[in-house]
């Protein structure tokens, strides 16, 4: 079944690398801006509810690091599945990529379960350590125990997603998502207003979206049309396959909750040193990098598979010309968005709020947050190669560095002197200091030292 691959057009090694790489990357874009569009089109209709969207998007705020650690599971067996079967693939291996593949699925279903149960049980203590109020509890826990009732959902629509994209078939992984985000759009303002849902409406809307979504993907991956098939024989996990999936996911994993540390400490931060209103406005700034960073996931996320695939099929040139596109790419694009979210912050946060007083707070904290915005993308490129090549002791590091070690001490630290605005000065410092020492190792460690074409690579960590 070597063949397959080339008969399909998905050899990786054929062409031009900027072009596969855009070839992937272009749909995982789209995918990655409908994807942000659940979350996001949420926190627009709620921020407009009269007379309480500050306090209702404030509340969805508080949610979002169960959100977080949700994702963190999906990519943890997704991404950690998606880039060993890249590379399975690479080697024309594709017994071993669909063993993989079905070990993924089983391991997204358990950990779907015990989350759900976790979440469902304990949401209410969870909801006050992340930074609650007795105002916003309401809104939290309405939003918060109908999502997590979908969790299942969103897991096997984001995690098996990525065994699409590891094929090639990036238009396919993206038209999956893009039929749950419209569904999404659709349904939040007729459960939202119509109904008079609210926050509760908003995220019944988002989980029967990524139903329809998960159920796409898996219909697809049941099918003739995909080269790797889900297989019932492929369910059962073995030890050393669970074990190379979590070292290659387990950089996305701590990315995600890593995330959640910082959600939860900025909010618990914001909340004694300004208030419900900056917690809020928190949230319309991390919907707001959400957005933002769509093209450099989609693009990172694009370059993993054609990265992975030729490090598997030994043409290390190409590796090396796929690193320096993807890292140029990348950093034009941080710099004109870095542009714009400095002249035009007023304009960004309308979509999500028009009331005087949050606006004022989030436009100047806006300013602030994303004043090292640029030097973020040296921190994408850095672990889009870490993971791509089977780095995972790498990408595990940086990613720790950045948030738990730089991010989190600042955020406690930082408004001792500068009150609340103390916390958004975190973000551009940890940019600085992870975003150089990610991109420089990643050069020195792995860009320089490939070998060339056909002979055998350093061995890998995972």
């Amino acid at each position: 079944m070597k063949t397959a691959y080339r008969e399909n057009g998905n050899d990786f090694t054929q062409g031009s690398i900027g072009g596969a790489i855009l070839h992937m990357a272009i749909p995982m874009m789209l995918a990655q801006l409908i994807n942000v569009l659940y979350s996001v089109v949420d926190r627009m209709y709620i921020g407009h509810i009269p007379l309480e969207g500050s306090l209702a998007l404030t509340g969805i705020g508080i949610c979002a690091p169960i959100l977080s650690l949700i994702s963190a599971f999906s990519v943890l067996f997704g991404a950690g599945g998606g880039a060993l079967c890249s590379i399975a693939r690479g080697k024309g291996d594709d017994r071993e990529a669909e063993e993989i593949m079905g070990c993924a699925l089983t391991l997204l279903l358990i950990s779907g379960l015990v989350l759900t149960a976790v979440s469902e049980a304990c949401l209410r203590p969870l909801l006050y350590l992340f930074g609650a109020s007795d105002t916003t509890y309401p809104y939290a826990e309405a939003y918060g125990r109908v999502y997590t009732a979908g969790t299942l959902f969103v897991m096997l629509s984001l995690g098996m997603n990525f065994f699409i994209n590891a094929q090639g078939f990036s238009r396919v992984g993206m038209g999956t998502v893009l039929a749950g985000a419209v569904l999404n759009i659709v349904l939040d303002p007729i459960f939202i207003y119509l109904m008079h849902m609210g926050v509760r409406g908003a995220a019944l809307a988002t989980i029967l979206s990524q139903a329809a979504a998960a159920a796409l993907v898996m219909a697809f991956l049941l099918s003739r049309k995909a080269l790797l098939r889900l297989r019932r024989g492929n369910l059962r996990p073995r030890a050393a396959t669970v074990r190379q999936i979590v070292m290659l996911g387990f950089a996305n994993f701590i990315m995600n909750v890593t995330n959640s540390l910082v959600t939860i400490s900025c909010n618990v931060q914001l909340r004694r040193y300004g208030g419900d209103l900056y917690v809020g406005a928190m949230t319309v700034i991390n919907s707001i990098r959400e957005v933002v960073l769509m093209i450099v996931h989609g693009l990172t996320q694009g370059a993993q598979p054609v990265l992975g695939y030729n490090y598997g099929a030994r043409v290390y040139s190409r590796v090396r010309s796929g690193i320096r596109f993807t890292a140029v790419g990348v950093v034009l694009y941080a710099v004109c968005a870095w542009g714009i979210l400095m002249l035009f912050p007023r304009s960004i946060i309308s979509v999500f709020t028009e009331e005087e007083e949050l606006m004022a707070i989030t436009v100047r904290a806006a300013r602030i947050f994303f004043m090292g915005y640029a030097l973020m993308a040296l921190q994408s490129t850095g672990q889009c190669v870490f993971v791509a090549l089977g780095r995972s002791r790498q990408a595990i590091f940086f990613s720790l560095l950045r948030k738990v070690f730089v991010v989190v001490p600042l955020v406690f630290l930082l408004p001792l002197f500068f009150g609340a605005d103390g916390v958004f000065l975190s973000e551009p410092i940890s940019d600085l200091i992870g975003g150089v020492a990610c991109f420089t190792t990643m050069m020195f460690t792995v860009y320089r030292r490939l070998p060339k074409d056909g002979e055998l690579p350093e061995r890998r960590d995972a």
